[in-house]
C-alpha cells in the first residue's frame, strides 16, 4: 500500500507515519466525473474510479451517493455489492457518507469487515445523536462525528472542542468504544475574501491539539478539499494549499482526511512563492504586502494555472461605453470608478432600476457563468458582489425617492437559507435585486427551520416564500417546507433557488409535495420577473399553469424512462394467465396426517 504521510511529516516535530488517505472520488456531491457515471448507470467505469483511487494509495474509500435525483440507497448498495467483488478495492475499508440514515443503513447491509458511518452528530439532539450511535455498534462500524450540535456547525476552536468534548462525554459513558470514534472538527473553506473565515484553518488546527488531549484514544478526520474550495478549477493552488494544510493539520493531531489520493504534492517541492501564500493564508499570518494574503494569493493563482501569466492591468477598459465599464467593473472586481459609471448609467436611464437591471445584472450573469465552468474563484465573486453592492447602495436614495414620489410595493416575499445550510450569497443578491424592484423582503438569514418559514410569512402577510440553498442536504430540506406548508393549508407561490437546485428537481421531488404554485427560478435576473408575475392579477395563472403543465411533462418523461419494452398496464392485464381448472382439474395433494377425533384423554 502506498503511504504518502511521510511528504507531511515535518521534521523534528514528532509527525506520526500513520495518517490515512480517504479516497474523496467516489462522491456523487464531489466528483462530476464520477456523478454523470452513476447518473448515466455505468457502474463498471464507477468501479474503476475506486480501483484507481486505491492504486493512488487511499487507504479508504469515502462512497456517498446523495444527489437529488438518484435514488440513493439502490445506487449505494449495487455499488457496494460490485467494489466487493474486486479484491484489490475490497481490501480498504469502505467509509459510507450520507445525509440519510436510510442510505448509510443500506450500505451497512452490504459491507464485511469494518465499515464506517460518515455522519452521525448532536444536530438534531443528544437522543438521535445515541440512537444513531447504537446502530452503529450493532452493524459493527466506526463512526464520524460531526462537531455540529443543536446550535449548528462549530466554526472557532473553543466550539469544536466543546461539541466533541460533549459527544465524547456521551459515547463512552453509553458503551462506545473510543477508539471507533473519530471526530470531523470541520474543515471550512479559506481565502473566500470574508474576513470571519481567514482564521477557519488556525482553528482546524487548534482544535485537532485540544481534541487530542480532551478524548484520548478518538481520531480526527476532515474534508480537506472544503478548505480549498474557494480556487475550484485551479488545480495547481488546490493542490498546494491541501499539502500545506496536512503539513500543519498532522503534526497537530490529525489522522486521516478526505483528499483525492493522486494529487497530493510534496511539501518541499512546492514552489516556495506559492507555499509561502498557502501558508500565509491557512496559517492567518501578518500580511506581507499592502494587500490581504487573499489577494495576494488569487493574483499569483493564474501564474500556476497551466503556466498562464496574469492578464496585466490596463486602463483601456475606461474608454469603453458605461454599460460595459459597468460590467468589465463587477467581473473584475474593480470598485474605484463604479459609482461614478453607475451615476452615469443612472443619468442615461429612465429609470434607476433600470441600471440594476441592465448592465450591472448583466455582469454579475458574467460573474455567475464564469464561477460555475471554474474559472472564477469564490474570494472574486464576492468582491464582485461587494461592488455590485456599491452600486446599488448609490442607486438607493434615487430609487427610495421614486417611491416616495407614489410608487407603491409590488408585494411581499420571505426569503431564507434552509435549515443545514449557512450558504447565502445568492440569496442576499435576489434580496438586493428584490428589493430594488420595489418588493419588499423578509430576510431569515440562514440555517432557518420550516417552522420559522412558515411563521414569518403568516406574521408578515406574505405574497410568496423564497427558499434557497447551495448545498445537497438543502434539497430534502426544501421538500420537507413545501410539505409543512401543504399541511398547513397554504396557498401562496414557493419559489425555489440556489447552485443545488434545478428545475428538474423541482418538478420531481418539491412540486408534488405542495399543491400551491412552486416554481424553480435559474437565477437573479430570473427572480424578479417571476416575482412580478406571482402578484399579477393578469399574468400569475398563465405562468402557473405554463410551470405546471412543463413539472408534469418532466415526471411522466421521468416515469416512463427505461420502460419503453414494457406494454401498458391494461394489456398487461387483458394478456393475464387464466387457468382453466375444470379441463386440467388440480391433484388432490396426499394427507400424511392422522387426525384423531374425539381420542380418549385416559388412553394418551
Amino acid at each position: 500500500m502506498i503511504d504518502l504521510a511521510d511528504d507531511f511529516i515535518p521534521a523534528g516535530s514528532g509527525g506520526r507515519a500513520s495518517f490515512v488517505n480517504i479516497g474523496e472520488r467516489t462522491n456523487v456531491t464531489g466528483s462530476a466525473a464520477f456523478k454523470k457515471l452513476i447518473m448515466a448507470g455505468d457502474y463498471t467505469a464507477a468501479v474503476e474510479v475506486a480501483r484507481q483511487q486505491v492504486a493512488n494509495g487511499a487507504q479508504i474509500i469515502d462512497v456517498n451517493m446523495d444527489e437529488g435525483l438518484l435514488d440513493a440507497e439502490m445506487a449505494m448498495t449495487t455499488f457496494l455489492k460490485l467494489i466487493a467483488a474486486e479484491p484489490d478495492i475490497a481490501r480498504v475499508p469502505v467509509m459510507i457518507d450520507s445525509s440519510k440514515w436510510s442510505v448509510i443503513e443500506a450500505g451497512l447491509r452490504c459491507v464485511s469487515g469494518k465499515p464506517i458511518v460518515n455522519s452521525i452528530s448532536m444536530k438534531e439532539g443528544e437522543g438521535p445523536f445515541l440512537a444513531a450511535a447504537r446502530l452503529c455498534r450493532m452493524y459493527g462500524a466506526a463512526a464520524v462525528v460531526m462537531a455540529f450540535d443543536e446550535q449548528g456547525q462549530a466554526d472557532t476552536a473553543a466550539r469544536k472542542v466543546e461539541i466533541c468534548g460533549r459527544a465524547y462525554d456521551l459515547l463512552v459513558a453509553d458503551g462506545f468504544p473510543p477508539d471507533e470514534i473519530i471526530f470531523d472538527p470541520n474543515v471550512f473553506a479559506v481565502a473566500t475574501g470574508i474576513e470571519e473565515h481567514d482564521n477557519y484553518g488556525v482553528d482546524f488546527i487548534d482544535a485537532c491539539r485540544a481534541i487530542k488531549l480532551r478524548c484520548p484514544h478518538a481520531r480526527i478526520s476532515g474534508g480537506v478539499s472544503n478548505m480549498s474550495f474557494s480556487f475550484r478549477g485551479n488545480e495547481p493552488v488546490r493542490r498546494a494549499m491541501h499539502s500545506v494544510f496536512l503539513f500543519h493539520a498532522i503534526a497537530a493531531g490529525l489522522d486521516m482526511g478526505i483528499v483525492n489520493a493522486g494529487q497530493l504534492d510534496v511539501y518541499d517541492t512546492i514552489d516556495p512563492e506559492l507555499r509561502d501564500a498557502c501558508e500565509d493564508v491557512i496559517l492567518n499570518r501578518s500580511p506581507r504586502t499592502n494587500v490581504t494574503n487573499t489577494e495576494r494569493l488569487v493574483d499569483m493563482a493564474d501564474r500556476f494555472k497551466g503556466g498562464i501569466q496574469a492578464e496585466k492591468a490596463t486602463e483601456e477598459w475606461r474608454n469603453w461605453p458605461v454599460a460595459k465599464r459597468l460590467e468589465y467593473a463587477l467581473v473584475k472586481g474593480l470598485d474605484a470608478h463604479v459609482v461614478d459609471d453607475t451615476e452615469l448609467a443612472r443619468q442615461d436611464a429612465v429609470r434607476p432600476i433600470d441600471v440594476i437591471e441592465g448592465p450591472l445584472m448583466a455582469g454579475m450573469n458574467v460573474v455567475g457563468d464564469l464561477f460555475g465552468a471554474g474559472k472564477m474563484f469564490l474570494p472574486q465573486v464576492v468582491k464582485s458582489a461587494r461592488v455590485m453592492k456599491k452600486a446599488v447602495a448609490h442607486l438607493l436614495p434615487y430609487i427610495e425617492a421614486e417611491k416616495s414620489e407614489g410608487a407603491s410595493s409590488k408585494g411581499r416575499i420571505v426569503m431564507a437559507t434552509v435549515k443545514g445550510d449557512v450558504h447565502d450569497i445568492g440569496k442576499n443578491i435576489v434580496g438586493v435585486v428584490l428589493q430594488c424592484n420595489n418588493f419588499e423582503v423578509v430576510d431569515l438569514g440562514v440555517m432557518v427551520p420550516w417552522s420559522t418559514i412558515l411563521k414569518a410569512a403568516n406574521d408578515h402577510n406574505a405574497d410568496m416564500i423564497g427558499l434557497s440553498g447551495l448545498i445537497t442536504p438543502s434539497l430534502d430540506e426544501m421538500v420537507t417546507v413545501a410539505a409543512e406548508m401543504q399541511r398547513a393549508g397554504m396557498t401562496m407561490p414557493l419559489l425555489i433557488g440556489g447552485a443545488t437546485t434545478s428545475r428538474v428537481h423541482t418538478a420531481l421531488r418539491i412540486a408534488p409535495a405542495y399543491s400551491g404554485p412552486t416554481i424553480h427560478v435559474l437565477d437573479a435576473s430570473r427572480a424578479v420577473g417571476v416575482a412580478g408575475a406571482m402578484v399579477s392579477e393578469t399574468i400569475k395563472d398563465e405562468l402557473v399553469q405554463r410551470t405546471a403543465d412543463e413539472y408534469e411533462a418532466i415526471r411522466v418523461a421521468r416515469a416512463n424512462k427505461g420502460d419503453s419494452k414494457l406494454v401498458p398496464l391494461a394489456v398487461a392485464r387483458a394478456n393475464a394467465y387464466r387457468p382453466d381448472f375444470v379441463a386440467h382439474p388440480p391433484v388432490a395433494p396426499h394427507d400424511r396426517r392422522v387426525v384423531l377425533n374425539d381420542y380418549p384423554l385416559d388412553r394418551l
